[in-house]
């Protein structure tokens, strides 16, 4: 039988909780780094990335697209309009570990990209707003899968803090402005919450167990 003290497992717990901090930041400012560094190359070539690399809906020659064009950007200020809330909402989903980020982040982009494809306008559409959309939806709707209050309090606050972004999923006269970005990574953050909700363990409940 393995014992452990209180102390220990509270030290314990904020050694990991740090350690998951750390490269929460490590790896949401080296990802922005790239981000710029690809948009300063990008605007050395007048954006001609864009062209390249950008997403074209229902083009099968552009389905790839879809693994690149939130590296993409139109301009700095469109760059900078995206990298605070990436780093705030991408920070708070890595404290629950490597996992649970890399799900979220996966199915956001996934989710983002499909669904510019599918329903997406007639141009090219790059920028990492629908990652920003799903690891915020995700923030958003994970604790009351997971039935964690501290998770539904930070969910609170932060729809009070940004809530207001939500109407970027809504369909816009502004042509500039990908929604079906928006609402494919939505979905994608709300479908990685759902998988990662703790399975019922009610029948395993009642399964005797031996002493260690």
């Amino acid at each position: 039988m393995v014992l452990e003290t209180p102390d220990g497992s509270k030290a314990a717990s904020k050694e990991t909780l740090a350690a998951r901090a750390k490269g929460g930041l490590l790896f949401m400012g080296g990802f922005v780094i790239l981000l710029y560094v690809i948009e300063f190359l990008n605007t050395l070539m007048m954006h001609g990335l864009n062209r390249t690399f950008g997403l074209r809906p229902r083009n099968v020659d552009g389905v790839l697209d879809i693994l690149t064009f939130p590296l993409l950007h139109a301009n700095l200020n469109h760059l900078l309009s995206n990298t605070l809330p990436l780093i705030i909402f991408g920070f708070l989903v890595f404290l629950a570990g490597a996992r649970v980020f890399l799900t979220a982040l996966a199915f956001s982009w996934l989710g983002s990209g499909l669904t510019v494809w599918l329903i997406g306008g007639g141009g090219v559409t790059v920028g990492a707003s629908g990652l920003v959309f799903g690891l915020f939806a995700f923030l958003l709707v994970r604790g009351f899968f997971n039935r964690n209050w501290w998770q539904i309090l930070l969910s609170v606050v932060l729809f009070m803090a940004y809530g207001s972004i939500l109407f970027g999923v809504l369909p816009t006269v502004m042509g500039f402005v990908s929604w079906q970005a928006h609402l494919g990574g939505a979905i994608g953050g709300i479908v990685a919450a759902i998988l990662l909700r703790p399975k019922n363990r009610t029948n395993n409940s009642s399964i005797p167990r031996s002493p260690n």
